[in-house]
């Protein structure tokens, strides 16, 4: 069986989409139970995880996803400015635009669990409202990801571009 570039890409391309996919859905569904119980230290605890799953999977993919897309396109002969590849770029860009400050955030809110925790104290009222920032980024950057899966798996006659 002889397996070729085109299958290695394309199954490397599917693997970075499920994980983009997979982890943000982790990620926010671990936080939002673990900000729910209020308890500073479970919630320390969680946020460390999560950042750490952010920079070894999602990062990875982030990178990963529009070098395996970009090389797809270009090896299959899909042109760059076909409407559903360009709109797919421009949805992961939206995506990184809301992607990015969250990771900021994680951290940010790590840090005040941890110090609460320590502290023995309630969250502290900085905690809160990065939170609902954080829970308000988190659907349109789910929803680009999703828009971008659905627009590779159907590739819809956006006519080309450019």
């Amino acid at each position: 069986m002889e397996i070729d570039l085109d299958s290695i890409l394309l199954f490397l391309h599917v693997i970075g989409a499920t994980v983009l996919l997979g982890t943000g859905a982790g990620i926010a569904f671990f936080m939002v139970i673990a900000n729910g119980t209020r308890n500073a230290t479970l919630i320390a605890h969680v946020a460390s995880s999560v950042v750490l799953a952010d920079f070894l999977f999602t990062a990875t993919a982030v990178v990963l996803q529009p070098m395996t897309g970009v090389a797809l396109a270009l090896r299959t002969g899909w042109p760059l400015g076909e409407g559903w590849i360009f709109y797919s770029l421009v949805l992961y860009v939206i995506a990184g635009i809301f992607w990015l400050p969250v990771v900021r955030f994680q951290m940010q809110m790590r840090n005040l669990a941890r110090q609460a925790a320590v502290e023995k104290t309630a969250l502290p009222a900085p905690y809160h409202r990065l939170y609902r920032i954080w829970f308000a980024c988190g659907f349109p950057a789910f929803a680009a990801v999703l828009a971008i899966i659905w627009l590779m798996l159907t590739k819809p006659d956006l006519g080309r571009l450019f």
